[in-house]
């Protein structure tokens, strides 16, 4: 599969993620060209801070292999990780990140800063832009949306 590929396994979760009333964003876990992890963002229906898809995403492929380090892991996210993501992503050793749309009020993958330009180790590849025009389109359209119920 390619990138693309992996990146619509992430927007079919932003998709329900949406579908939930929770900020649409997906997040897929990729290793040997199998997706061994999947989260979307449940902050609202679990009253969590914590609950963002990457966090979910890793803590599900951590469960699959076995193991916290995911040295040969591909992420695959529809929205630039925050700080507190970013963290996880250095933490948990994921060689390789792929985003869909910047994020440009809480993004720590250049949106407003870039972590993995810092000091840690090992620092992680990144690409952004993928599938970036539907990844922004259903994130415009949930907060138009929101506005629009809103009194």
């Amino acid at each position: 599969m390619d990138h693309e590929t992996y990146m619509q396994s992430a927007l079919d979760l932003a998709r329900t993620a949406a579908e939930d009333g929770e900020v649409p964003v997906g997040c897929v876990i990729v290793w040997d060209g199998r997706i061994v992890g999947r989260g979307r963002n449940r902050r609202e229906k679990n009253k969590n801070a914590l609950a963002h898809a990457e966090l979910e995403a890793i803590h599900d492929a951590c469960r699959t292999l076995g193991g916290w380090r995911l040295w040969k892991a591909r992420l695959y996210v529809t929205l630039e990780p925050c700080p507190m993501c970013a963290g996880a992503i250095l933490n948990a050793r994921i060689p390789e990140v792929f985003f869909g749309a910047r994020d440009s009020s809480m993004g720590a993958c250049g949106g407003v800063v870039n972590l993995f330009e810092e000091g840690f180790r090992p620092r992680p590849k990144l690409t952004g832009g993928i599938l970036e025009e539907p990844c922004l389109a259903l994130l415009q359209k949930f907060f138009q949306d929101l506005r629009t119920k809103s009194p």
